[in-house]
């Protein structure tokens, strides 16, 4: 049965049986009693505590028990592999990359944190100056979202770690194995007590407590829009500032110049990656009506490709929908696109021979139009709808006419149209040829998905506060 980490210690949960499932095979994946509200607050207090002692570490005291920490984790790294891909379905290759990004996160955010300097500002007079020293924020608490458990830890606990913050991090119920797994290794180490905390249990109690409480200074999350402004409308208690990364509903435009074998190839795969449950997916496929055809007939050709599997079975590709709930909600846009006169072009339905799992074959729908319901939610499965279109200008309004505003995808070789186009459009992520993320590199929306940002040196600034010192200089 799997533990929380709380004050440096594992402690067990005080609440209900939390039991996690396979959603590959339906098995159960471990066990856990849920951390109550109480559990919570203490969490909070052991948070409180420690952040004086490590934010008065030397950087390098810090960046050495982060390399402690990510050596720890690797060395248990086959052990973290089972736990994860048992708990999310994931075959192999996608698990490495989820695992590994966590070392590499607590690895990057030390070095960056190296590189981060302040400024002195004179008066004009030379009369007075001014050091800008950066400072830890405090105690952050972070929500992480189920899809990519490891990552998503690496994201809030590189920046916090390296600033001197301290933490709560609550991963979902859904996927809540490897990130307490992490709490193990932590303990087994002699991380510093109360820097790290990791709880998980019933999300609205214990974001109750953590939200309305006075002793965070920042509020972070990977999650839905839904969750983002319930975080805000609970926080009110206290002035907290927030780094969310919430949902999208993703654009990719096809011009009529792009390489379409290369466009369709990098869509599909990605489309497809994680059965789907991608926050940057391609929600919204719109192909210039020159292209139009020959795009959907090699989409349909991958699609019918796609092998499904999970773990270290041989050649998997696509792994399940993370529960039974995901797939039909995902299962109801699709039937909602076809009753508007939408087409299943491939996939559609549950695959045939596989008798467990959240499997939902790989989808391709076309017919369809940016007023249905399919083009207006985030899909987070595998279903790509495709679009044709004709005019620049339109499809740039098309691809803006959206409530969120996370990544987007342009293919063409005219680098004035996807200038234009790059400038045009209103998300936080333009990735031109083929997607491209990573930790380097800023992670962010806008409009309705969200504020901040995960990754590169832009979301370590956010985990600090600029104290200004002025010096009035004496007369020699």
């Amino acid at each position: 049965m799997y533990k929380h980490y709380i004050d440096g210690s594992l402690v067990q949960g005080l609440g209900l049986t939390l039991a996690v499932h396979n959603p590959a095979t339906e098995q159960e994946a471990g066990t856990l009693l849920k951390a109550t509200e109480e559990q919570a607050q203490t969490a909070l207090e052991a948070a409180q505590k420690a952040f004086p002692i490590w934010s008065g570490y030397s950087l390098k005291q810090r960046g050495e028990w982060m390399e402690r920490l990510a050596q720890a984790i690797e060395a248990r790294r086959e052990q973290i592999l089972e736990v994860l891909m048992s708990e999310t379905g994931k075959p192999l290759p996608q698990a490495v990359e989820d695992m590994e990004m966590l070392p590499r996160c607590l690895r990057y955010y030390y070095e960056e944190a190296k590189r981060l300097h302040g400024r002195i500002i004179e008066d004009e007079d030379q009369g007075i100056m001014s050091l800008m020293k950066r400072q830890p924020v405090g105690v952050v608490v972070g929500y992480l979202a189920w899809n990519f458990p490891l990552l998503n830890l690496g994201y809030k606990l590189g920046p916090v770690l390296a600033s001197g913050c301290t933490c709560v991090i609550k991963p979902s119920p859904l996927t809540p194995l490897t990130t307490l797994l992490i709490g193990e290794i932590a303990e087994e180490i002699g991380f510093p007590a109360g820097v790290i905390n990791l709880i998980t249990g019933d999300t609205i109690e214990l974001a109750s407590v953590m939200n309305t409480s006075t002793i965070p200074r920042m509020l972070t999350l990977i999650g839905s829009t839904s969750a983002g402004k319930a975080i805000v409308g609970q926080s009110a208690t206290s002035i907290k500032r927030f780094s969310l990364e919430l949902g999208g509903n993703a654009p990719a435009i096809v011009l009529p110049d792009a390489d379409v074998e290369a466009a369709c190839e990098q869509l599909v795969n990605l489309k497809f990656g994680n059965a789907g449950q991608i926050c940057v997916s391609p929600n919204r496929v719109f192909v210039h009506e020159s292209l139009y055809e020959t795009f959907v007939a090699k989409a349909v050709e991958k699609a019918n490709r796609v092998t499904l599997g999970w773990g270290r079975e041989p050649q998997a590709v696509m792994g399940p929908m993370i529960s039974a709930g995901h797939r039909s909600r995902v299962q109801e846009l699709i039937a909602s696109a076809v009753a508007e006169g939408a087409s299943v072009a491939a996939g559609g339905g549950i695959p045939n021979g596989i008798d467990k799992g959240y499997y939902l074959e790989p989808t391709i729908i076309t017919n369809v139009t940016p007023s249905m319901r399919i083009c207006k939610e985030e899909i987070f499965g595998p279903v790509m709808p495709i679009m044709p279109y004709s005019d620049r200008e339109q499809v740039i309004q098309e691809a803006n006419n959206t409530e969120f505003g996370l990544a987007s995808y342009v293919f063409g070789t005219d680098i004035n149209d996807i200038l234009h186009i790059a400038e045009s459009l209103e998300v936080g992520t333009v990735c031109v040829n083929g997607p491209h993320y990573s930790v380097e590199l800023p992670h962010g929306g806008v409009k309705e998905s969200g504020i901040g940002k995960d990754c590169s040196v832009y979301s370590l600034e956010e985990y600090y506060t600029v104290k200004r010192i002025t010096i009035r200089k004496g007369k020699s």
